[in-house]
């Protein structure tokens, strides 16, 4: 406790003919000694002392026997034994040439226990309270407490919890501290409202911000608990959300949340003013620094003259830039782009400025606020460490890489002053968030009846940043097991190594049982951003067993062929070569509105192993956003596949199928070249070559709250597979059907729901174009969800 100034000078009358003055407050002033003064003691003396120890108390004293102190020292002790938290009072006295310290101890907590929790168990509660078993009683620190265990229940959306102590005395000196809890209900958010949006209604608005209003199902996301961090966030997401649409003026003018506590339900109002909408004018490059060629950026630029203002492509520029005139010896360079407003044209002219700036290092990389995630993680993300020239726009560049693992609920970068005028302490603040999947899947199928898949996924195994994913599935007649983990930083580099392990039992096919199972091994790593080099090699064994014929089960002679040599071999082995190369610019990759997502593989099959094909497939997919207001997301996907004999025929089951994976209405292996015996149709003989296209519109469910999270699908699927090359031999009396480029065509209507266990597909799909004997899906659906 403190003394003041003003205390010591009014006693120090008093103190003249008294030996010692104590103040309330346990301090205390020396007689005819004023705090410019010193005095000296050969002895300290504690009393009042039963657990604690004396030496503990003397170690915490500024005071030692033959030095010199004052005054100052008495407060400063007095603070210093008050601040171990072990005192209920603390006076100091001087008799003679002694000095008494007297103290009377705090009690010793016996036991801290939790009444009237349910939704926060016990062990939740103790890491949110100082107060432990055998630590010292301390008023204060229990009223901390009790705030800290409110504070908990508001961040579960329980704003009105009750929290009172009550203390039970035992033998010993000790007590038991109870912590009495009314968690009263849950404090929910009746609504939402926007003011001053004209551009995007209020739904649209909503979609943006990670505040919710509550709904059914919203004690399973928690999205609709109210908090005042998270408000502000908001107002971030929105000012990105109209910076990247044109309103450059845009601001927030006001965001709060008015609770009415007789519902116990919070009315979240912002007020936004949005501006005039703007596109690029003029754009140019300007460079201060000697050696860098401002015409050789300009193949950089991001932003068009004409297009729509985006703060995202000012600063994808920048970064392009950035990078560019690193790798030319300048890593102190700093880009900054001059907007030049046009108000009566409605234009923002853009100079990006390629200037020197100023020398300074990383001294520190701090991270904090990761209680499952290893700090290695969190800086592997970094293109900088301890030493390198500070780059604000790597720094920039690690906060996007960091928000897109997922593992973090928010991440905030900031910078502190270093120990040296030009050293920079860069602060990574983040909050753990879950990262795993629980998924389920299900279907249809004519063949296999009701199949269903169950999964397991971890997308930071042990806090690691690896993932693994476990799965069992099948229906009736088919099993599926497969085992997955990947190291995305496989011995310190970005490369991302992994493994599948896999086995499938299928009973669909006539005649015979079919067993498949290997092991796939992966390496990839990023070229740029935006594009994804990936290789793997395949291992896989397939045998077949229960060899049984009957009137009603009979394989397509190619088949039988094929099973027979199998047999005799002892099965069939497959090792096979593949890369990939991905390219992938999707603003979200669960409900991607603008941007593409393309894929190109090719894969050889042979290395001395019974397949010798070479297989090349691509796909691609564009998203765009018809209409902002109805939040109208259009979708056209293309893909192509073709694969060659690198040797002999190529094996039926070596050839390319399709069904409802690429075409909604037919059946897995549903279109394509068939096998007849006579008029009976025996199964699918594949192709070598295919095409398909997706035209798909989704926009929110009509008539229904956006905050259910329900989307109406609809769609068009087209498709062609044909040129079999299974050798005219193994067919015998059976003839091949329809290995023609015959188109089918389907279109449907879906439903997607963004539940709480993860998002679920429905769908129904009516071919519209298609050949009598294709088989045919009409209904499915689909799931997955997080825990």
């Amino acid at each position: 406790m403190k003394a003041g100034s003003s205390l010591l000078n009014a006693v120090s009358a008093f103190a003249l003919t008294a030996g010692i003055v104590v103040t309330g407050a346990g301090v205390a002033t020396l007689a005819g000694v004023t705090i410019a003064e010193a005095a000296v003691v050969s002895r300290v003396e504690v009393r009042g002392n039963s657990r604690v120890d004396a030496s503990t108390v003397r170690g915490n004293l500024t005071i030692k026997p033959g030095a010199n102190f004052t005054n100052n020292d008495i407060d400063e002790s007095v603070k210093r034994l008050f601040a171990t938290g072990l005192f209920s009072d603390v006076q100091i006295s001087v008799s003679g040439s002694s000095l008494i310290v007297t103290v009377a101890e705090n009690q010793i907590i016996n036991q801290v226990v939790f009444n009237g929790n349910k939704k926060l168990k016990d062990a939740a509660l103790k890491g949110v309270v100082q107060s432990r078993q055998l630590g010292a009683y301390n008023d204060l620190i229990i009223q901390a407490d009790v705030q800290a265990i409110r504070d908990a229940y508001s961040a579960i959306g329980r704003s009105d919890a009750v929290v009172t102590t009550r203390v039970v005395p035992v033998e010993g000196g000790r007590v038991n501290l109870a912590f009495e809890i009314n968690e009263g209900d849950r404090t929910k958010i009746s609504s939402i409202n926007f003011v001053g949006n004209q551009a995007f209604g209020d739904g649209r608005l909503a979609d943006v911000i990670t505040t919710k209003r509550s709904g059914m199902l919203s004690f399973l996301t928690r999205k609709d608990v109210y908090d005042e961090d998270k408000l502000r966030a908001d107002e971030e997401l929105l000012r990105r959300f109209y910076y990247n649409r044109g309103y450059a003026d845009f601001r927030v003018i006001s965001s709060f949340a008015e609770l009415d506590e007789t519902s116990n339900e919070y009315v979240v109002t912002i007020t936004v003013e949005e501006g005039e909408r703007y596109v690029f004018g003029d754009v140019s490059i300007e460079s201060t620094v000697p050696g860098i060629d401002s015409e050789s950026l300009k193949g950089l630029i991001e932003t068009r003259s004409g297009s729509v203002y985006s703060a995202k492509d000012v600063e994808d520029t920048i970064l392009a830039i950035s990078d560019r005139v690193a790798t030319q010896g300048y890593p102190f360079a700093t880009i900054t782009p001059r907007g030049d407003r046009d108000y009566n044209n409605r234009t923002i002219s853009v100079v990006y400025l390629v200037d020197e700036g100023t020398r300074a290092y990383v001294e520190r990389i701090e991270i904090r606020g990761n209680t499952r995630t290893r700090d290695y993680v969190i800086r592997r993300e970094f293109d900088l460490s301890e030493g390198d020239a500070f780059n604000q726009v790597l720094v920039r560049r690690a906060k996007k890489r960091l928000e897109d693992l997922k593992f973090f609920s928010s991440v905030d970068i900031s910078t502190q002053p270093g120990s040296q005028p030009d050293r920079v302490v860069l602060v990574v603040d983040v909050k753990d968030q879950s990262t795993g999947e629980f998924g389920v899947g299900g279907g249809y199928s004519n063949n296999d009846g009701f199949t269903a898949t169950i999964d397991i996924t971890e997308r930071n195994f042990l806090g690691r940043g690896q993932f693994i994913r476990a799965s069992v599935g099948g229906g009736t007649k088919s099993r599926e097991y497969t085992l997955s983990f990947t190291e995305p930083y496989f011995l310190g580099y970005r490369l991302a190594a992994g493994f599948d392990l896999f086995k499938t039992t299928d009973k669909s096919y006539k005649g015979f049982d079919e067993e498949t199972q290997g092991i796939n091994l992966r390496l990839g790593a990023p070229i740029t951003e935006n594009i994804y080099l990936s290789t793997a090699f395949k291992y896989s064994e397939t045998k077949y067993s229960d060899y049984v014929l009957n009137a009603t089960n009979i394989p397509s002679a190619p088949e039988l062929a094929a099973v027979s040599r199998t047999v005799a071999n002892g099965g069939h082995q497959i090792g096979a070569l593949s890369y990939s190369l991905s390219y992938n610019t999707l603003d979200d990759q669960k409900l991607p509105r603008e941007g593409i997502s393309a894929r190109f593989t090719q894969e050889y099959a042979g290395l001395g192993f019974d397949s010798d094909y070479l297989k090349t497939t691509a796909k691609a997919s564009y998203f765009h956003m018809l209409s902002e207001q109805a939040d109208m997301i259009g979708q056209v996907t293309v893909g192509a596949g073709n694969i060659i004999s690198t040797g002999d025929n190529l094996r039926v089951f070596d050839h390319l199928f399709l069904g409802q994976e690429t075409i909604r209405g037919f059946e897995t292996r549903g279109i394509g070249p068939r096998v007849f015996n006579g008029t009976t149709n025996v199964g699918a003989a594949g192709g070598t070559t295919y095409f398909n296209g997706t035209v798909e519109v989704s926009t929110p469910m009509p008539a229904l709250s956006r905050d259910l999270g329900l989307r109406l699908n609809v769609f068009a699927d087209a498709a062609t597979l044909y040129g079999n090359d299974i050798a005219a031999a193994d067919f015998g009396t059976q003839r091949l059907v329809g290995n023609n480029m015959d188109w089918r065509a389907s279109v449907g209507v879906g439903i997607t729901w963004a539940s709480p266990f993860g998002p679920l597909r429905v769908y129904y799909a009516e071919p519209v174009v298609k050949e009598s004997f294709d088989e045919v899906k009409k209904f499915g659906f689909g799931a997955s969800t997080r825990f």
